[in-house]
């Protein structure tokens, strides 16, 4: 689709356009936003590390999850969504107006299934109430975060661009592995086949924002799905493997067997 030049610059800034009235959003410009907004969530967590003492386990405590995880995230999550407000995309990061065929609601369906089976409810007993909440807080502010910022603005930015919703799928979900990459500073090599599966995940999370039409329900389900993981593998000192992590294998397996057969039914048209 052309998206044509002609009333984008009469507009207010900062108000939601329609995609017909304005330029679309330059790839160097999202490419920016997103350095920008790994910048803050690595730079911030290692700057709060820096000024706070958190000990070697920061994820054990709640203290430590508020200073390396809730405040960085929390100022990348409004840097997100004010640069959304501000270039006026805020409507189409939040709301999806192109829908996939109803059988779909079965991704977002196996993966909340997955998350109840994959959270260590054993461990979490031995964690207070208050702990329990803000390792919930932090984990929403990276879904909502890394939500609103691929298939929210990255989404958008595609489509402005007019690539079919197939190249929106492949590139959004590519971009959304590689940036994944910047783990290997704490990672090393771990973090290849980290940005892989990741990739995986995107796509997952771009069905189930068409399939919802908004991109609350992905958000939410990517903050819980890193809570079970979180729960399973690292909220305890010398924390042992939890066999239940395996749903979260298992969450990636079922949904790409399901999509690899029915591949040819996503589309409303197309059933």
């Amino acid at each position: 689709m052309t998206i044509p030049e002609s009333g984008a610059a009469d507009a207010a800034p900062g108000r939601d356009r329609p995609v017909e009235t304005r330029k679309p959003l330059g790839y160097g410009l999202f490419a920016v936003l997103v350095v920008t907004y790994l910048a803050i969530i690595q730079g911030g967590g290692m700057l709060m590390k820096a000024l706070v003492d958190v000990g070697d386990d920061p994820m054990t405590t709640t203290k430590g999850v508020v200073i390396t995880m809730v405040i960085p995230l929390g100022v990348a999550l409004a840097f997100v969504y004010g640069a959304a407000a501000v270039l006026g995309r805020l409507r189409p990061v939040m709301r999806d107006d192109r829908p996939v065929s109803r059988w779909v609601v079965v991704v977002p369906v196996i993966f909340v299934v997955c998350i109840l089976l994959a959270i260590d409810y054993g461990v979490l007993s031995e964690k207070s109430g208050g702990y329990i909440i803000v390792l919930l807080l932090a984990t929403q502010l990276v879904g909502w975060g890394e939500e609103g910022m691929f298939r929210g603005l990255g989404v958008t930015t595609l489509r402005e661009h007019g690539l079919t919703e197939g190249k929106v799928a492949l590139w959004s979900s590519l971009i959304f592995g590689v940036v994944h990459l910047s783990n290997a500073f704490g990672r090393g090599a771990n973090a290849i086949p980290q940005a892989l599966i990741v990739s995986l995940a995107g796509y997952f999370f771009y069905l189930t924002r068409r399939r919802a039409g908004t991109n609350a329900v992905n958000s939410v389900i990517h903050g819980l799905f890193d809570f079970s993981l979180l729960t399973g593998t690292a909220i305890l000192v010398d924390q042992g493997a939890y066999l239940g992590s395996l749903a979260g294998i298992l969450a990636y397996a079922v949904t790409g067997v399901v999509l690899l057969i029915r591949r040819h039914h996503i589309e409303p048209n197309r059933v």
